[in-house]
């Protein structure tokens, strides 16, 4: 079901996995979250792989040790802007998310895949963020 900025949660209702889900990435955006290792890794699965905007591939331990440098981390940095959530349970306990950011002038669309450990706690799995060009530029379908 849908959940973004444009509609409200009740005239959509959803799953609630999704719900959580949601909760969970915005929390990976509060600078509070990026700047303190521990509450960082606590969202992150072991087997954590993100592919980021420039094409680098992180790993758990690259992406919460680079987290208080990255957007939205120190005090002093440019925020996170997150909108247009939508989720799919694509299994008990698996959920898709995807949404956009915008950072700055930066625009980008993003896909994370969060799972349930064995605790029952969502980590998140995958994530990937694919830069969005201006309107200005010119890109081949």
């Amino acid at each position: 079901m849908i959940q973004n900025e444009r509609h409200a949660p009740e005239a959509f209702p959803q799953h609630p996995d999704v719900t959580e889900a949601i909760v969970l990435e915005r929390r990976l955006h509060d600078p509070s979250v990026r700047l303190s290792g521990p509450r960082a890794e606590a969202l992150f699965d072991p087997d954590f792989i993100e592919v980021g905007a420039s094409g680098r591939r992180w790993t758990r331990a690259e992406m919460v040790a680079a987290l208080p440098t990255l957007h939205g981390g120190a005090g002093n940095s440019t925020p996170i802007t997150a909108e247009r959530f939508e989720g799919a349970i694509l299994a008990p306990g698996i959920v898709h998310l995807t949404y956009e950011t915008r950072i700055g002038d930066r625009h980008a669309r993003r896909s994370s895949i969060w799972r349930r450990d064995a605790a029952g706690e969502f980590r998140l799995y995958y994530h990937q963020a694919t830069p969005v060009p201006d309107e200005t530029s010119t890109c081949p379908t």
